[in-house]
């Protein structure tokens, strides 16, 4: 058999994209890459040149509003690859727009990580940036690159302007679940209620509240996987043009470096990052996201990490939905350097993690203090202390996470201040099966919901729904809002969008289409959730539990809806827990494999 390196020079070529474009040893194969790549105007002589090429993963599109900005910004981009000596590809990646993909925009994400990694591995790329932005973006671009491993830095869009209606800041998203309890209560007529919620989204760019795309594009920032300051610059601002162009002139010395995600993305930056989010009020999606990328680093990262490196830590940005302010006010006070200044002096930050810029992430931050307190509060006087995700297990699942930066004062009083049992509570369980279950139900009577009810929404995570959906986030019936009850204890095996200010406990896994335990859940069972032990239990027998679960099995097992199309199929097959990540099962064993695979086979 004909050997499929026999083509590849014995001495090892500068770069990569040298093996398509300028690889003597295989002339008859190098004239075929290079032909097709000059029809559009390029010279021998820019691929030919001992240049680097870099990839530009364009995700922004009309479809993906909240990354739209990417458009002109990879212009700047191409400036800077350009000014630095490199000769810039751009290429399109699978669109990820949170509020437009249907059912879920996180069923996709794996979709496009895939694509990535066969682009990034399979074309002549030295070095890539990742354009990122809306909330699965991010990780779908970090994991791709953690897995094929050459020389990656992101660019953020940035997040909206701030929205404001009647001189008060509204917040994308967060607007949104504080508009529908005035739309369920009669205050707002439809009319007013899309008015209120438009007036969120003023620019260009993503959520300007601490929703996923904020946190995620801020604990990029805290890997190290971009320049110091990108992750919050919000996208109308001339600093993000600016931005752009130092990325692209910085991703042609990291290919000459050798500077790849592995090389920063380790787990001490994992541990950094965990520390951020509790700082800046993250989102409960983080975990998920994080402890994807990791997993297909090698490193494992567990929920269980995320309490024991973030639980104990105080919540230091005062954005909403856990504080006032929104985006443009976090980057003038500093962003995300401010922040991890006072991690920093409060010895909370691995300081010698290594980042894009070739700069320790200490050496970018240490002394960077905000100016403005009102917004990113100093360590030793914070918003909230011990602001983290609490871990919770129990006969229901094995894993799942509550934000305690949003536990308001309302509901720490009805729920967590019995002081014969502190932080703890018992409460009737009221079961929905999905969204369309809850919407349907969630106002009626004969439910009997009150003050003394948890609401569980199952049927919601990867297999189920599937892909995991952000719906977890449940008003309270419309005649409780109206007696001034505005929260419930809310429980799923689903997300929660990083904008809602909800202390729901989320991502329960296993979910209940994979035999989790709020597969037997039913309406009027009594529940126990305990903040110090970090449990959640349903109070019958072990005995009833088994014997519910053989009804269960007998019954066919919890019913879910059909795959509508193939790749939901196939994701159902293929894919794992939230608790793990929700990675794609046999994914994370190709590592590095821009170096552990060599180059792919001649197409011809």
């Amino acid at each position: 058999m004909e050997d499929p390196m026999a083509n590849t020079p014995k001495t090892p070529l500068k770069y990569r994209s040298q093996n398509w474009f300028d690889n003597p040893a295989n002339a008859d194969m190098t004239a075929l890459y290079l032909e097709r790549y000059l029809n559009f105007g390029l010279t021998r002589s820019e691929l030919q040149g001992g240049k680097p090429i870099i990839g530009i993963a364009q995700t922004g599109s009309d479809i993906s509003p909240c990354n739209r900005a990417h458009v002109d910004l990879v212009k700047r981009v191409r400036d800077g690859i350009y000014e630095n000596g490199g000769i810039p590809l751009e290429f399109p990646i699978h669109p990820i727009q949170e509020t437009g993909k249907r059912p879920t925009a996180s069923l996709d994400r794996n979709l496009s990580y895939l694509s990535l990694v066969e682009v990034l591995y399979g074309y002549p790329l030295d070095g890539v940036v990742l354009t990122i932005g809306c909330d699965k973006t991010t990780p779908a671009c970090l994991m791709a690159a953690a897995t094929v491993d050459i020389p990656a830095i992101a660019l953020s869009s940035g997040p909206m302007l701030n929205g404001w209606y009647k001189g008060q800041r509204t917040g994308s998203g967060t607007i949104v679940w504080m508009a529908r309890e005035k739309l369920a209560t009669g205050e707002l007529d439809y009319e007013g209620f899309v008015e209120l919620v438009a007036t969120s989204a003023p620019s260009t760019g993503f959520c300007n509240t601490m929703g996923t795309a904020t946190t995620m594009n801020s604990l990029t920032e805290a890997l190290g996987m971009c320049l110091p300051g990108n992750g919050v610059i919000p996208a109308p601002y001339r600093e993000r043009g600016q931005m752009a162009y130092a990325t692209g002139r910085r991703i042609v010395d990291m290919v000459k470096e050798d500077l790849t995600p592995s090389k920063i993305m380790t787990r001490n930056a994992f541990e950094n990052a965990i520390a951020v989010n509790t700082a800046i009020g993250g989102s409960t999606n983080a975990p998920n996201h994080l402890n994807a990328i990791a997993a297909h680093l090698g490193i494992d990262l567990t929920v269980a990490d995320w309490e024991k490196h973030g639980y104990d830590l105080p919540l230091l940005v005062n954005l909403q939905p856990a504080g006032e302010y929104l985006g443009e006010d976090y980057h003038r006070a500093g962003g995300v350097p401010a922040v991890i200044a006072e991690l920093i002096g409060a010895g909370k930050i691995h300081e010698d993690c290594i980042t894009a810029n070739g700069k320790t992430i200490g050496e970018n931050c240490k002394g960077h203090f905000s100016w403005d307190r009102a917004v990113i509060r100093e360590f030793a006087k914070p918003m909230k202390e011990h602001a983290g995700f609490k871990r919770l297990t129990g006969n229901l699942f094995d894993n799942a996470i509550m934000k305690t930066s949003v536990i308001s004062d309302e509901f720490r009083q009805r729920y967590l201040s019995n002081p014969k049992d502190p932080n703890a509570f018992v409460a009737k369980a009221i079961v929905f099966d999905g969204p369309e279950d809850y919407h349907a139900h969630i106002d009626d009577p004969k439910l009997a919901i009150d003050e003394n009810t948890i609401l569980f929404i199952r049927g919601v995570g990867p297999l189920g729904y599937p892909g995991a959906a952000e719906v977890v986030n449940m008003r309270a019936p419309n005649y409780l809002l109206e007696k001034g009850i505005r929260s419930l204890p809310c429980v799923g095996d689903g997300r929660q969008s990083g904008t809602s200010g909800s202390p729901s406990i989320l991502n329960a896994s296993p979910e209940a289409a994979a035999g989790g335990g709020l597969s037997i859940l039913q309406n009027g069972d009594m529940v126990r959730i305990d903040l110090n032990n970090g449990t959640c239990d349903l109070q019958i027998s072990d005995a009833d539990i088994e014997k519910r679960r053989a009804e269960l099995e007998k019954a066919g097992g919890y019913k879910v809806p059909p795959s509508q199309t193939p790749w939901q199929e196939i994701f159902r097959k293929e894919v794992g827990q939230l608790d793990g990540g929700m990675v794609l099962k046999g994914a994370t064993k190709f590592q590095r494999v821009a170096k552990t695979m060599g180059l792919p086979r001649d197409n011809h």
